[in-house]
């Protein structure tokens, strides 16, 4: 898997949001989901892409009426910029590959789409955390050091995804 290599470590697809995500992707039993159903299903779209600060409740409900939350808007967002690229490199992403036993659906290989208006808006919220990681309010649970770290990664993730 192409992200697993590059991206998909600590910072992006290790946090207990990259989980949820992938949970409430899996259990949307869908081949093909679009950036903005992802977005209404779980509250981003309430967010008016400001993503900087989540006070309002990220999440989502699966088919048994279970909720489930987000924590931090970036995280999603980060996330979701991973597996537009490995979806943009491979078709699709393979969600039980990226965390196989932790899954509790099986699911088929699912495709993330995006309009050009939500890949400009991923787009310019990467450029923001690089810019400002420490306006985030991940910054409250992670140091210094690890948000500029992050903020490099997803430059990086960034650059591939838009500028090349």
């Amino acid at each position: 898997m192409y992200i697993e290599e590059k991206y998909w470590n600590d910072y992006i697809g290790g946090t207990d949001d990259s989980l949820t995500l992938v949970e409430y992707l899996a259990g949307k039993q869908k081949k093909e989901i679009s950036l903005g159903e992802i977005f209404a299903d779980t509250g981003l779209d309430k967010l008016d892409g400001d993503f900087r600060t989540t006070d309002s409740g990220l999440e989502y409900t699966d088919k048994n009426g279970m909720e489930f939350d987000f924590y931090y808007a970036i995280d999603l967002i980060t996330d979701l910029a991973a597996l537009i690229l490995e979806c943009r490199v491979n078709g699709s992403v393979n969600l039980c590959e990226l965390f196989g036993d932790d899954l509790e659906t099986d699911t088929p290989n699912v495709c993330i789409t995006a309009t050009p208006e939500e890949h400009e808006l991923i787009n310019e919220t990467l450029k923001d955390f690089v810019s400002s990681p420490l306006e985030y309010d991940l910054s409250e649970m992670c140091d210094e050091e690890d948000m500029r770290e992050m903020a490099e990664i997803c430059e990086s993730l960034r650059k591939e995804l838009y500028e090349e």
